[in-house]
Protein backbone atom coordinates (compact mmCIF):
# COMPACT_ATOMS: atom_id res chain seq x y z
CA UNK A 1 0.00 0.00 0.00
CA UNK A 2 1.49 3.43 -0.75
CA UNK A 3 2.05 6.30 1.46
CA UNK A 4 -0.60 8.35 0.15
CA UNK A 5 -3.34 5.23 0.43
CA UNK A 6 -2.29 4.79 3.96
CA UNK A 7 -3.00 8.29 5.40
CA UNK A 8 -5.59 8.74 8.55
CA UNK A 9 -8.98 8.67 7.10
CA UNK A 10 -10.58 10.63 10.01
CA UNK A 11 -10.58 13.91 8.49
CA UNK A 12 -11.70 15.05 5.19
CA UNK A 13 -8.88 16.31 2.79
CA UNK A 14 -7.95 19.48 3.66
CA UNK A 15 -8.92 21.89 0.41
CA UNK A 16 -5.93 23.62 -0.28
CA UNK A 17 -6.29 26.40 -3.62
CA UNK A 18 -3.91 25.78 -6.28
CA UNK A 19 -3.14 29.53 -7.66
CA UNK A 20 -0.87 27.91 -10.18
CA UNK A 21 1.40 24.43 -10.38
CA UNK A 22 2.99 24.17 -6.67
CA UNK A 23 1.78 27.86 -5.46
CA UNK A 24 -1.24 27.75 -2.58
CA UNK A 25 -3.28 29.77 -0.83
CA UNK A 26 -5.04 29.16 2.61
CA UNK A 27 -7.26 31.85 4.64
CA UNK A 28 -6.77 31.28 7.92
CA UNK A 29 -8.58 32.82 10.90
CA UNK A 30 -5.68 34.71 11.86
CA UNK A 31 -4.93 35.74 8.13
CA UNK A 32 -3.47 34.46 4.94
CA UNK A 33 -0.77 31.66 4.19
CA UNK A 34 0.55 31.43 0.58
CA UNK A 35 3.45 28.51 -0.01
CA UNK A 36 4.79 27.48 -2.91
CA UNK A 37 6.29 23.56 -2.92
CA UNK A 38 9.82 23.80 -5.00
CA UNK A 39 11.15 19.97 -4.18
CA UNK A 40 8.33 17.83 -3.56
CA UNK A 41 9.12 13.89 -2.89
CA UNK A 42 6.05 13.35 -1.39
CA UNK A 43 2.68 15.86 -2.01
CA UNK A 44 1.87 18.16 0.06
CA UNK A 45 -1.67 17.32 0.77
CA UNK A 46 -0.57 14.43 1.41
CA UNK A 47 2.24 15.30 4.38
CA UNK A 48 1.08 18.82 5.81
CA UNK A 49 -2.63 20.78 5.98
CA UNK A 50 -2.46 24.11 7.99
CA UNK A 51 -4.48 25.66 11.13
CA UNK A 52 -4.16 29.02 12.90
CA UNK A 53 -2.52 29.55 16.47
CA UNK A 54 -3.12 31.58 19.21
CA UNK A 55 0.26 33.14 18.86
CA UNK A 56 1.10 37.19 18.39
CA UNK A 57 4.40 36.05 16.95
CA UNK A 58 3.35 33.58 14.90
CA UNK A 59 -0.32 33.34 13.92
CA UNK A 60 0.19 30.23 11.73
CA UNK A 61 0.80 26.05 12.21
CA UNK A 62 2.25 23.93 9.34
CA UNK A 63 0.19 20.47 10.64
CA UNK A 64 1.92 17.58 9.61
CA UNK A 65 -0.82 14.85 8.43
CA UNK A 66 2.26 12.19 9.11
CA UNK A 67 3.96 13.17 12.49
CA UNK A 68 0.90 11.62 15.26
CA UNK A 69 1.09 14.77 17.07
CA UNK A 70 -2.23 16.91 15.53
CA UNK A 71 -4.22 14.27 13.46
CA UNK A 72 -4.43 10.75 14.15
CA UNK A 73 -2.31 8.55 11.93
CA UNK A 74 -1.60 5.10 11.48
CA UNK A 75 1.82 3.49 13.18
CA UNK A 76 3.01 2.02 10.28
CA UNK A 77 2.83 5.15 7.97
CA UNK A 78 4.40 7.02 10.76
CA UNK A 79 7.32 4.23 10.31
CA UNK A 80 6.95 4.79 6.60
CA UNK A 81 7.77 8.47 6.95
CA UNK A 82 10.82 7.97 9.44
CA UNK A 83 12.19 5.73 7.00
CA UNK A 84 11.37 7.65 4.14
CA UNK A 85 13.49 10.67 5.72
CA UNK A 86 16.27 8.66 7.04
CA UNK A 87 17.37 7.12 3.87
CA UNK A 88 18.53 11.03 2.67
CA UNK A 89 20.97 11.00 5.26
CA UNK A 90 24.07 10.40 4.75
CA UNK A 91 25.46 6.96 5.90
CA UNK A 92 28.83 7.99 5.76
CA UNK A 93 28.84 10.59 8.65
CA UNK A 94 31.92 11.10 10.64
CA UNK A 95 31.21 9.37 14.06
CA UNK A 96 30.05 9.40 16.85
CA UNK A 97 26.47 10.75 15.39
CA UNK A 98 24.37 12.38 17.94
CA UNK A 99 20.68 12.01 16.71
CA UNK A 100 18.92 15.22 18.71
CA UNK A 101 14.75 15.00 18.35
CA UNK A 102 13.13 18.51 19.21
CA UNK A 103 10.79 19.09 21.81
CA UNK A 104 8.06 18.30 21.82
CA UNK A 105 6.99 18.04 18.38
CA UNK A 106 9.61 15.44 17.05
CA UNK A 107 10.49 13.34 20.19
CA UNK A 108 9.35 10.26 18.45
CA UNK A 109 10.30 11.15 14.68
CA UNK A 110 13.52 11.85 15.96
CA UNK A 111 13.92 8.61 18.08
CA UNK A 112 12.35 6.46 14.80
CA UNK A 113 15.14 8.27 12.47
CA UNK A 114 17.84 7.53 15.15
CA UNK A 115 16.38 3.52 15.27
CA UNK A 116 16.14 3.83 11.24
CA UNK A 117 19.37 4.88 10.24
CA UNK A 118 21.40 2.25 12.54
CA UNK A 119 19.56 -0.33 10.79
CA UNK A 120 20.04 1.20 7.22
CA UNK A 121 23.97 1.70 8.29
CA UNK A 122 24.54 -1.11 10.38
CA UNK A 123 26.70 1.49 12.44
CA UNK A 124 27.03 1.35 16.55
CA UNK A 125 28.53 4.63 16.89
CA UNK A 126 25.14 6.24 17.39
CA UNK A 127 23.35 8.20 20.58
CA UNK A 128 19.69 9.86 20.40
CA UNK A 129 19.24 12.35 22.84
CA UNK A 130 15.82 14.66 22.44
CA UNK A 131 15.43 18.33 23.93
CA UNK A 132 12.97 18.54 26.56
CA UNK A 133 11.24 21.30 28.26
CA UNK A 134 11.09 19.24 32.23
CA UNK A 135 13.84 19.89 34.77
CA UNK A 136 15.68 16.72 36.38
CA UNK A 137 17.71 16.34 38.92
CA UNK A 138 20.56 14.88 36.73
CA UNK A 139 23.50 17.31 35.29
CA UNK A 140 22.54 19.63 32.23
CA UNK A 141 24.46 19.20 29.50
CA UNK A 142 23.34 22.79 27.34
CA UNK A 143 19.89 24.99 26.85
CA UNK A 144 18.96 26.47 23.77
CA UNK A 145 15.97 28.71 22.42
CA UNK A 146 13.17 28.28 20.08
CA UNK A 147 12.55 31.75 19.27
CA UNK A 148 8.85 31.54 18.15
CA UNK A 149 7.80 29.39 20.29
CA UNK A 150 4.85 29.82 22.99
CA UNK A 151 6.90 27.30 25.41
CA UNK A 152 10.08 27.00 27.55
CA UNK A 153 13.46 26.84 26.16
CA UNK A 154 14.96 23.63 25.03
CA UNK A 155 17.21 21.52 27.60
CA UNK A 156 19.33 18.73 26.84
CA UNK A 157 21.00 16.29 29.19
CA UNK A 158 24.27 14.76 29.82
CA UNK A 159 23.49 10.93 28.84
CA UNK A 160 23.36 8.62 31.66
CA UNK A 161 25.42 5.38 30.92
CA UNK A 162 29.14 5.63 29.88
CA UNK A 163 28.37 4.58 26.84
CA UNK A 164 25.84 6.79 25.41
CA UNK A 165 28.11 10.07 27.51
CA UNK A 166 31.37 8.65 25.64
CA UNK A 167 29.11 8.99 22.00
CA UNK A 168 28.14 12.31 23.38
CA UNK A 169 31.57 13.93 24.59
CA UNK A 170 33.19 13.01 21.38
CA UNK A 171 30.30 13.41 18.84
CA UNK A 172 31.96 14.17 15.25
CA UNK A 173 28.23 14.66 13.39
CA UNK A 174 24.83 15.55 14.31
CA UNK A 175 21.35 15.13 13.24
CA UNK A 176 19.01 17.28 14.01
CA UNK A 177 15.15 15.95 13.71
CA UNK A 178 12.13 18.29 13.45
CA UNK A 179 8.92 18.46 11.78
CA UNK A 180 9.07 21.21 9.68
CA UNK A 181 11.93 24.04 9.72
CA UNK A 182 10.30 27.72 8.91
CA UNK A 183 13.03 29.91 9.53
CA UNK A 184 16.32 27.59 10.91
CA UNK A 185 17.17 29.74 13.78
CA UNK A 186 16.30 26.86 16.22
CA UNK A 187 18.46 24.94 14.63
CA UNK A 188 21.29 27.66 14.29
CA UNK A 189 20.37 27.93 18.08
CA UNK A 190 21.16 24.14 19.17
CA UNK A 191 23.84 23.21 16.55
CA UNK A 192 25.69 26.53 17.91
CA UNK A 193 24.69 25.76 21.89
CA UNK A 194 26.28 22.19 20.90
CA UNK A 195 29.49 23.30 19.40
CA UNK A 196 30.69 25.32 22.63
CA UNK A 197 29.56 22.29 24.72
CA UNK A 198 31.30 20.01 22.45
CA UNK A 199 34.10 21.21 19.73
CA UNK A 200 34.53 17.93 17.60
CA UNK A 201 31.41 18.43 15.83
CA UNK A 202 32.74 18.73 11.85
CA UNK A 203 29.13 18.02 10.51
CA UNK A 204 25.83 18.97 10.71
CA UNK A 205 22.64 17.62 8.93
CA UNK A 206 18.75 18.70 9.41
CA UNK A 207 16.03 16.41 8.68
CA UNK A 208 12.59 17.34 8.55
CA UNK A 209 9.12 16.03 6.94
CA UNK A 210 8.68 19.91 5.59
CA UNK A 211 11.09 22.27 4.83
CA UNK A 212 9.76 25.91 4.20
CA UNK A 213 12.73 27.93 4.44
CA UNK A 214 12.98 28.66 0.81
CA UNK A 215 16.53 29.29 -0.91
CA UNK A 216 17.38 32.48 0.82
CA UNK A 217 16.31 31.55 4.26
CA UNK A 218 18.15 28.16 3.90
CA UNK A 219 21.51 30.06 2.97
CA UNK A 220 21.10 32.12 5.95
CA UNK A 221 20.68 29.33 7.72
CA UNK A 222 23.89 27.11 6.81
CA UNK A 223 26.01 30.50 6.79
CA UNK A 224 25.07 31.07 10.26
CA UNK A 225 25.99 27.07 11.07
CA UNK A 226 28.92 26.47 13.42
CA UNK A 227 30.17 23.99 10.57
CA UNK A 228 29.14 22.49 7.28
CA UNK A 229 25.27 21.73 7.38
CA UNK A 230 23.22 19.10 4.81
CA UNK A 231 19.51 19.79 4.92
CA UNK A 232 17.16 16.91 4.02
CA UNK A 233 13.44 17.07 3.93
CA UNK A 234 10.50 14.96 2.16
CA UNK A 235 9.04 18.98 0.78
CA UNK A 236 10.97 22.17 0.28
CA UNK A 237 9.35 25.02 -0.15
CA UNK A 238 8.73 28.47 0.84
CA UNK A 239 5.83 30.56 2.47
CA UNK A 240 4.44 33.88 3.14
CA UNK A 241 1.65 35.04 5.85
CA UNK A 242 0.04 38.22 6.35
CA UNK A 243 -1.27 38.56 8.95
CA UNK A 244 -5.11 39.45 10.05
CA UNK A 245 -5.92 42.83 11.91
CA UNK A 246 -7.11 41.18 14.84
CA UNK A 247 -4.16 38.97 15.54
CA UNK A 248 -2.19 41.18 17.99
CA UNK A 249 -5.29 41.26 20.00
CA UNK A 250 -5.47 37.78 20.69
CA UNK A 251 -5.35 36.68 24.07
CA UNK A 252 -2.65 33.96 24.42
CA UNK A 253 -3.28 31.57 27.14
CA UNK A 254 -0.75 30.38 29.22
CA UNK A 255 1.70 27.62 28.11
CA UNK A 256 4.81 27.96 30.10
CA UNK A 257 5.92 25.92 32.84
CA UNK A 258 6.55 26.29 36.20
CA UNK A 259 10.46 24.72 35.79
CA UNK A 260 10.28 22.74 39.17
CA UNK A 261 12.45 19.46 39.06
CA UNK A 262 9.73 16.25 37.93
CA UNK A 263 12.01 13.39 39.11
CA UNK A 264 9.34 12.37 41.04
CA UNK A 265 6.80 11.96 38.04
CA UNK A 266 10.00 10.88 35.36
CA UNK A 267 11.41 7.67 37.32
CA UNK A 268 12.36 5.99 34.09
CA UNK A 269 14.28 7.31 31.18
CA UNK A 270 12.17 7.58 28.52
CA UNK A 271 15.15 8.73 26.06
CA UNK A 272 15.39 12.29 28.03
CA UNK A 273 19.12 11.09 29.25
CA UNK A 274 20.19 9.25 25.65
CA UNK A 275 19.96 5.86 24.70
CA UNK A 276 21.69 4.15 22.15
CA UNK A 277 19.47 1.19 21.76
CA UNK A 278 16.29 0.09 19.97
CA UNK A 279 13.64 0.19 21.96
CA UNK A 280 12.00 -3.14 23.02
CA UNK A 281 8.14 -3.33 24.43
CA UNK A 282 8.97 -4.95 27.86
CA UNK A 283 6.94 -7.93 28.05
CA UNK A 284 3.84 -7.04 30.31
CA UNK A 285 3.35 -4.74 27.99
CA UNK A 286 3.78 -6.97 25.24
CA UNK A 287 0.95 -9.00 26.91
CA UNK A 288 -1.40 -5.65 27.62
CA UNK A 289 -1.44 -5.23 24.13
CA UNK A 290 -2.12 -8.69 22.69
CA UNK A 291 -5.25 -8.25 25.43
CA UNK A 292 -6.30 -4.76 24.27
CA UNK A 293 -6.41 -6.00 20.36
CA UNK A 294 -8.94 -8.64 21.76
CA UNK A 295 -11.03 -6.15 23.40
CA UNK A 296 -11.01 -4.00 20.67
CA UNK A 297 -12.44 -6.86 18.48
CA UNK A 298 -11.82 -5.57 15.18
CA UNK A 299 -12.84 -1.59 15.70
CA UNK A 300 -10.69 1.30 15.32
CA UNK A 301 -8.31 1.81 18.22
CA UNK A 302 -6.55 5.02 19.28
CA UNK A 303 -3.45 4.95 21.57
CA UNK A 304 -2.17 8.28 22.93
CA UNK A 305 1.15 9.43 24.35
CA UNK A 306 1.45 12.63 26.25
CA UNK A 307 3.17 15.56 25.26
CA UNK A 308 6.79 14.55 24.89
CA UNK A 309 6.25 11.27 25.87
CA UNK A 310 5.55 9.75 22.35
CA UNK A 311 7.78 7.12 21.49
CA UNK A 312 7.09 3.93 23.28
CA UNK A 313 3.00 5.23 23.07
CA UNK A 314 3.85 4.64 19.13
CA UNK A 315 5.81 1.47 19.23
CA UNK A 316 3.05 -0.04 21.21
CA UNK A 317 0.20 1.62 18.72
CA UNK A 318 2.65 -0.32 16.03
CA UNK A 319 2.88 -3.46 17.67
CA UNK A 320 -0.58 -3.55 18.02
CA UNK A 321 -1.04 -2.84 14.35
CA UNK A 322 0.73 -5.56 13.52
CA UNK A 323 -0.87 -7.72 15.56
CA UNK A 324 -3.74 -6.95 13.17
CA UNK A 325 -5.96 -4.24 15.30
CA UNK A 326 -7.26 -1.12 13.00
CA UNK A 327 -5.13 1.64 15.14
CA UNK A 328 -4.46 4.66 14.99
CA UNK A 329 -1.75 6.63 16.96
CA UNK A 330 -1.75 10.46 18.54
CA UNK A 331 -0.24 12.87 21.00
CA UNK A 332 -1.50 15.33 23.28
CA UNK A 333 -0.10 18.72 23.32
CA UNK A 334 0.65 21.91 24.93
CA UNK A 335 0.10 23.95 21.80
CA UNK A 336 -2.67 26.19 21.80
CA UNK A 337 -4.41 26.42 18.24
CA UNK A 338 -7.53 27.50 17.29
CA UNK A 339 -10.06 25.01 16.02
CA UNK A 340 -11.79 26.17 13.23
CA UNK A 341 -13.69 23.43 10.56
CA UNK A 342 -11.92 24.98 7.66
CA UNK A 343 -8.44 24.27 8.31
CA UNK A 344 -6.69 20.96 9.47
CA UNK A 345 -7.84 21.81 13.22
CA UNK A 346 -11.15 20.72 13.13
CA UNK A 347 -12.14 20.24 16.64
CA UNK A 348 -10.42 20.16 20.37
CA UNK A 349 -10.47 20.20 23.91
CA UNK A 350 -8.26 21.60 26.78
CA UNK A 351 -7.52 19.66 30.07
CA UNK A 352 -4.98 20.02 32.48
CA UNK A 353 -1.65 18.94 32.50
CA UNK A 354 -0.08 15.51 34.09
CA UNK A 355 3.27 16.99 34.56
CA UNK A 356 2.29 19.14 37.24
CA UNK A 357 2.69 22.71 35.42
CA UNK A 358 -0.46 23.81 35.77
CA UNK A 359 -0.85 24.55 32.24
CA UNK A 360 -3.40 23.62 29.53
CA UNK A 361 -2.76 20.42 27.14
CA UNK A 362 -4.77 19.85 24.08
CA UNK A 363 -6.30 17.56 21.90
CA UNK A 364 -7.14 17.77 18.48
CA UNK A 365 -8.93 16.01 15.48
CA UNK A 366 -10.48 13.23 17.79
CA UNK A 367 -14.07 12.52 18.15
CA UNK A 368 -14.79 9.58 20.70
CA UNK A 369 -17.52 8.02 18.58
CA UNK A 370 -15.04 7.62 15.84
CA UNK A 371 -12.90 4.81 18.19
CA UNK A 372 -14.21 1.23 19.75
CA UNK A 373 -11.03 1.84 22.29
CA UNK A 374 -8.78 4.54 23.28
CA UNK A 375 -5.60 4.19 24.90
CA UNK A 376 -3.78 6.71 26.94
CA UNK A 377 -0.18 5.23 27.10
CA UNK A 378 1.40 7.67 30.16
CA UNK A 379 4.96 7.96 31.75
CA UNK A 380 3.47 10.05 34.65
CA UNK A 381 1.91 7.91 37.61
CA UNK A 382 -1.82 7.01 36.92
CA UNK A 383 -3.36 9.79 39.47
CA UNK A 384 -1.49 12.79 37.35
CA UNK A 385 -4.01 12.03 34.29
CA UNK A 386 -6.49 14.48 34.35
CA UNK A 387 -10.31 13.38 34.94
CA UNK A 388 -11.63 15.36 31.86
CA UNK A 389 -9.01 13.59 29.26
CA UNK A 390 -9.67 10.20 30.95
CA UNK A 391 -13.61 10.47 30.98
CA UNK A 392 -13.77 12.62 28.16
CA UNK A 393 -12.47 9.38 26.04
CA UNK A 394 -13.70 6.60 28.15
CA UNK A 395 -9.74 5.81 28.39
CA UNK A 396 -7.84 2.85 29.43
CA UNK A 397 -5.00 4.15 31.08
CA UNK A 398 -1.50 1.82 30.22
CA UNK A 399 1.77 3.07 31.97
CA UNK A 400 4.73 2.88 30.21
Amino acid sequence: MSLIDRESTFLEEQDVPIVHAGLHRVELPTGVISVSVHEPLLPLHSLCGFAARQNPKRGFLFVSKVLGKHIPVRPSLMLTVQERLTSQIPADLPGPVVVIGMAETATCLGQGVFEAYKVMTGREDVLFIPSTRYRLNHPVALQFLEEHCHAADHIMYLPENERARELFEHARSLILVDDEASTGKTFVNLATAFCRRINSIERLVTAVITDWRGPERTERSQADMPVQCNDVALLKGMYQFQAAASLQAMQMPHAVGNDACKNHLLARNHGRLGTTEHFQLPGQLVSQAQALVEEAAGKPVLVLGTGEFSFPPFRLALYMEELGADVYFQTTTRSPIIADAGTAIACGFSFADNYEDGISNYLYNVEREQYGLVVLAHETPAHTIPSRLRDELDARLVEI
